[in-house]
């Protein structure tokens, strides 16, 4: 077998082959998706059938497939009997979920002789850094024959930049970043040119939420069963592939020290998790805590959902009182920059989805409402849940004013209670989280807060 150096290359005089590439699993490594770009002459694809990947896992001319992953390792197999003349190389590219591919150790690419397993050469990639997207390597016809050459192409773009490279249009998530517009109305622009059509369009989306699932397939089964059944809910209301960043906020007052000890505050993080890991790229869920004061927690994540809300408990413990606007305030600067009085819309590519959760009523019932009115310009929702421990839904009628109060740019909360979290089912639970958020989300389109 020979082993190549960056830019080396070698005969190949297989007919069938199989690509593999290895690297060394463990916590907190990224999940890896190989991938197989079928090129002509122009170096690029004819269409989106000329790409290979787990979710197209075989070319028309069963010259390429994807044999999926397993023993730490990526396959595709190539059959250059079967490629047609016009593909002169074959890309082989690789993407990293949940971090850089310099997060990934011992990465290596190998090829193989399918027919007897024999190794041909193999390439081990040594300087990756950034890189989330890269051609590992490459197959390309030489003199009637054909050659191996180890290239070791990062792209810090990810694989829209590598995509784009080779010809293929991307569906890729909006842009986040608000930008404020203003109120007057805009004057309307002329009727743009119609472009050509791309070659092709790949949904980045659909590409990434397919990689965390076998991510936790390895890391958390329970997980990925929670994340299935998010995806039902979501499948219902065409949120399929919607992109939303994801925040929890959390009552620590000490009437709900009994749910954080018993772990279902720990169970409901979880689902919320499972939530955001269907909406957010980052399958990142950011954690807000009010009682007393208001407390930005961090990132509740893949690699620290395990014990994370009893680390909470250990950093912050429990306070009296319940001011539910210290952390609305600390979530609007987070994500919008500023906590202030708002009168004109404030747009976004995606939207901010809140869950709020509390066992009593505000003692600040006038700067929250002054918080859920300002808030009503930016593309921000508030899901607020109550947990009535028997109280029965009377005691929680300032949520319910709250949910249906006038004179907001748009309605932009939700409220329903339950008894016990626990004792609400998984698949009842995402319905319930779902219930207006589907027509919150045309309203803010219509209202100019959302421009993806």
């Amino acid at each position: 077998m020979m082993k190549l150096a960056k830019g080396a290359n070698a005969p190949v005089t297989a007919s069938t082959l199989r690509v593999r590439l290895t690297w060394r699993p463990g916590p907190g490594v990224p999940g890896v998706d190989t991938s197989a770009l079928l090129l002509t002459g122009a170096g690029k694809v004819r269409s989106d059938k000329d790409f290979v990947f787990y979710n197209q896992p075989r070319h028309p001319s069963g010259a390429v497939g994807h044999e999926g992953s397993g023993d730490g390792g990526e396959s595709l197999v190539v059959d250059t009997v079967r490629l047609e003349p016009e593909i002169e190389r074959i890309a082989l590219t690789a993407s990293a979920d949940g971090g850089p591919f310099g997060a990934v150790p011992d990465l290596t690419l190998q090829l193989l002789d399918a027919a007897s397993g024999a190794p041909i050469a193999e390439f081990a990639i040594t300087d990756a850094a950034a890189e989330t997207a890269m051609v590992a390597g490459e197959l390309y016809r030489r003199g009637g024959g054909w050659r191996f050459r180890a290239v070791g192409q990062g792209y810090a773009s990810g694989l829209a930049g590598l995509a784009t490279d080779f010809g293929i249009a991307v569906d890729e998530a909006p842009d986040p970043a608000p930008t404020p517009t203003s109120a007057a109305a805009p004057t309307p622009a002329p009727a743009p040119t119609p472009a050509a059509a791309p070659v092709s369009a790949i949904s980045l989306k659909k590409q990434k939420l397919i990689s965390l699932e076998k991510r936790l397939e390895n890391e958390s089964p329970a997980l990925l069963s929670l994340t299935k059944k998010a995806a039902v809910s979501l499948e219902k209301r065409g949120l399929g592939e919607h992109t939303a960043r994801v925040a929890l906020c959390l009552d620590i007052s000490g009437s709900m020290s009994w749910l954080y000890e018993s772990g279902k505050i720990q169970a409901l993080a979880e689902r919320v998790l499972a939530l955001a890991a269907r909406f957010d790229d980052d399958a990142e869920v950011e954690v807000f805590l009010f009682a007393a004061k208001g407390h930005k927690a961090g990132g509740l994540g893949l690699h620290n959902h395990q014990g994370y809300v009893d680390d909470l408990v250990r950093r912050y413990g429990f306070e009296g009182g319940t001011y539910y606007s210290k952390a609305m305030r600390l979530i609007r600067k987070h994500y919008f920059g500023s906590d202030k009085k708002r009168a004109a819309p404030l747009a976004a590519g995606s939207p901010v989805y809140v869950m709020f959760l509390t066992d009593g009523g505000t003692f600040d019932p006038k700067e929250t409402d002054n918080q859920v009115m300002w808030s009503s310009y930016e593309p921000l929702f508030w899901q607020f849940i109550a947990i009535t421990q028997g109280a029965g839904d009377a005691e929680f009628a300032y949520l319910q004013r709250l949910d249906d109060m006038p004179g907001r740019h748009v309605d932009n909360a939700d409220f329903f209670t339950v008894d016990d979290p626990s004792t609400i089912s998984d698949d009842a639970l995402f319905d319930l989280l779902m219930t207006e958020y589907p027509n919150w989300l045309a309203r803010a389109r219509g209202a100019g807060l959302l421009t993806g």
